[in-house]
């Protein structure tokens, strides 16, 4: 075996560690991941597992990211065919509903945010860090929108994607009571209200 084969199935196992430590963290949060019940489940020693992550947190850093990428190849990369505007910022909602349609309801970025938003230290940081990249798209969204004339001009962008995000954090907690399709309509209908009172012509509420 030549060193760049031994390196591509190295790649291909620990692509599929992180596939199957996925699936379990979405189910028990990133705290229920562990070393041994995830090389019994891959089929793997405990060694084995080791050799691809050095630490549990190494192996729950890459989880971690791995749902920031299948997140933004879910909600972000088919939103962004849409023209800029508010048919791109529709999408951007329309997408991240249907990831918690997918999820169902076990969305690991969220819960990631309950287990480590009071426990400082790398993971928390990393997620933190997921968290403002994804805002600042929404932002980048809203900002060319104001660019088409379709949002007032006075728009804080940081501001509306606060409320666009709380949204999708409130079609998240429906979708699991009373049904996805209850949720994502109440969010769309939500959503039309909230651009109309970011329209142009619409006057601006008192801060």
């Amino acid at each position: 075996m030549n060193a760049l084969t031994a390196t591509s199935k190295g790649a291909a196992t620990r692509e599929a560690i992180i596939d199957r430590a996925y699936g379990i963290a979405c189910a028990a949060g990133l705290e229920g991941l562990s070393i041994g019940p995830l090389a019994q489940a891959v089929g793997m020693s405990k060694s084995g597992v080791f050799a691809h992550f050095g630490s549990r947190e190494d192996l729950q850093m890459a989880v971690l990211d791995e749902a920031g990428v299948r997140f933004v190849d879910h909600v972000l990369r088919p939103a962004l065919k849409h023209p800029r505007g508010l048919a791109r910022l529709r999408a951007i909602l329309e997408t991240w509903y249907d990831w918690v349609r997918q999820s169902e309801g076990s969305c690991l970025l969220l819960s990631a945010a309950s287990e480590y938003d009071d426990r400082p230290g790398p993971l928390r940081d990393r997620l933190v860090a997921h968290d403002l990249r994804w805002r600042q798209e929404i932002a980048r969204a809203i900002t060319l929108a104001v660019e088409t004339g379709e949002l007032a001009g006075d728009t804080d962008p940081d501001q509306m994607a606060f409320e666009l995000y709380a949204l999708a954090l409130i079609v998240h907690h429906d979708a699991g009571l009373f049904g996805f399709d209850t949720a994502a309509n109440r969010g769309r209908r939500a959503m039309e209200r909230l651009f109309r009172s970011y329209a142009p012509s619409a006057t601006a509420p008192d801060a």
